[in-house]
């Protein structure tokens, strides 16, 4: 479970989160949505101890994750899944060697099992034979996909993804939705996804949360955020053009 107390975040005097209140329940994949600059990218690095916020409490599988050692915070860090919205590849490595590197840094599996580990997941995300590939060649979808197979290759308890289909056309990116939410139902893992590409993200979610100008302004199941009253939720989730946005 990821449990948000009272987070509050600002940049130079800026608040981009204000008091934010959030659980996301164990073996939930959670959808994070909200208008651009929300504080959706700023609530994910949080969750991963990269952020420290400036105020409350976030426990995540038990943990309350800013009263451990840096230490502490950096084994606990390496026990989740994490696919960042720049892809934070090295450029250095080949495909292969990015996806495998959690695995060769938190495992101790044979190379034969961590090259199948690899293949797996790089035909899974349609790039299949490009493990001696450098990032450098690839465009900016295939790195995304790189992303994906790398924050999903070591079946992580607790996995975080930020905008997975970002660049993707429609067909590979409701691949690569549908890839996350079988992974998720085959390992029972905890998700928190953001995307802009809403129907595809809300057509796997379970539960879903909008953030509007730092705040959690709705929280609830997936079916709730579709039929929300709300004016600025339903605004944003059926894409209208008129409303308080």
């Amino acid at each position: 479970m990821i449990r948000l107390e009272g987070v509050c975040k600002s940049f130079g005097g800026v608040p981009v989160l204000r008091g934010v209140d959030l659980v996301v329940p164990e073996g939930c994949l959670y959808g994070l949505i909200g208008p651009g600059a929300a504080g959706k990218s700023v609530l994910l690095k949080i969750v991963t101890g990269l952020l420290r916020p400036d105020r409350g409490r976030v426990v995540v599988a038990g943990r309350d994750i800013f009263a451990m050692s840096e230490l502490e915070l950096q084994q606990f860090r390496s026990q989740m899944g994490m696919q960042f919205q720049n892809n934070a590849l090295f450029d250095y490595m080949t495909v292969g060697e990015n996806v495998a590197f959690p695995l060769r840094r938190l495992s101790t599996l044979p190379e034969p099992e961590i090259a199948a580990r690899v293949a797996e997941r790089l035909m899974r995300v349609a790039l299949p034979g490009f493990e001696t590939r450098l990032p450098a060649g690839l465009s900016g979808g295939q790195k995304k996909r790189v992303g994906v197979a790398r924050a999903t290759v070591t079946r992580a308890a607790i996995v975080l993804y930020d905008e997975p289909a970002a660049g993707l056309d429609p067909v590979t990116s409701q691949r690569i939705f549908e890839m996350l939410r079988g992974e998720q139902r085959e390992s029972g893992a905890t998700a928190l996804m953001v995307s802009s590409d809403l129907d595809r993200m809300l057509s796997v979610t379970d539960r879903v949360g909008m953030l509007y100008k730092g705040e959690l302004i709705f929280d609830g199941t997936t079916a709730e955020a579709q039929a929300a009253v709300e004016p600025r939720v339903r605004q944003f989730v059926h894409g209208l053009t008129e409303g308080p946005l």
